[in-house]
């Protein structure tokens, strides 16, 4: 796992990491990280595979859908009409 260093934290910060830390019951440095993890990575975000598949089952895609999806995809594309 990576380290991270902060340095030229203001003393009054530091204070409220510590109250808020014992509010929750954690050290100071797991509730940094849990700061830094809810800053960066919100439960809010959209995560595209879960995303596309609640679209499938909303529109009501089956396994049958997807095959021939792929099978069109590995076909060879057409012959462009030739004007001889």
């Amino acid at each position: 796992m990576a380290m991270l260093t902060v340095r030229n934290l203001p003393d009054d910060v530091h204070r409220a990491l510590r109250v808020r830390a014992a509010q929750h019951g954690h050290s100071t440095e797991a509730e940094v990280r849990a700061i830094l993890a809810m800053a960066v990575k919100p439960e809010t975000r959209v995560r595209l595979g879960d995303a596309l598949a609640k679209l499938g089952r909303q529109i009501g895609l089956t396994n049958q859908d997807v095959e021939a999806l792929e099978q069109a995809r590995n076909k060879p594309p057409a012959e462009p009409l030739k004007f001889e």
